[in-house]
């Protein structure tokens, strides 16, 4: 069975986000770390597999957190065949000022090494710029999340790819229609 994977950092809303596109009551907590594995849940023909958040988690001791990204790492290794496209979601008010913070140290920002992987791995990729309803300037700020990415703004020239959406208040319109269009190009196949 095809799967969509929705990840991304601890705590930007993956499971809300989710909650919100199937109607499921799934645990979502204050708290980073509620999801420590993958949580599948039936979607129309196929499953959504809710992924543990990666990043620094409150009380989760370091080899914990490297663990829970290795985990990630080979799920996403061993099921790529099975993996219809990925949803990466942003915490999309926080999401340039930690990229830029690992640049600034001459890391790799752990949201650029994932998009990444996730395309060498050929898994195409939904950025669901999450938390829009809080930020003041949305065409600047998602211009500079698509740049953070290695993606030329304007965001716009990007909506298969860079989607705004409020997991809390509903507003996931623009997703689900994107996710559709991504399944019935996947069944024509």
């Amino acid at each position: 069975m095809k799967e969509i994977i929705f990840v991304g950092r601890s705590n930007v809303g993956k499971s809300t986000l989710i909650s919100t596109l199937t109607g499921k009551k799934l645990r979502t907590g204050r708290r980073p770390g509620v999801t420590r594995k993958p949580l599948q849940i039936p979607y129309q023909d196929v499953q959504i597999t809710d992924m543990p958040g990666f990043g620094f988690m409150s009380g989760v001791k370091e080899e914990s957190m490297d663990a829970i990204k290795d985990n990630i790492v080979h799920y996403i290794e061993d099921n790529a065949g099975d993996i219809a496209f990925a949803v990466m979601v942003v915490n999309t008010g926080s999401f340039a000022e930690i990229v830029d913070r690992w640049n600034s140290r001459n890391e790799i920002p752990v949201e650029v090494e994932l998009f990444e992987f996730l395309h060498e791995m050929n898994i195409d990729v939904i950025v669901a710029a999450n938390k829009i309803d809080k930020v003041g300037d949305v065409d600047e700020t998602l211009d500079g999340i698509a740049q953070r990415l290695g993606m030329m703004p304007p965001w716009k020239q990007w909506i298969d790819v860079i989607v705004p959406v409020s997991a809390k208040k509903g507003k996931i319109g623009e997703l689900k229609k994107l996710m559709q269009k991504k399944l019935e190009a996947l069944r024509a196949k």
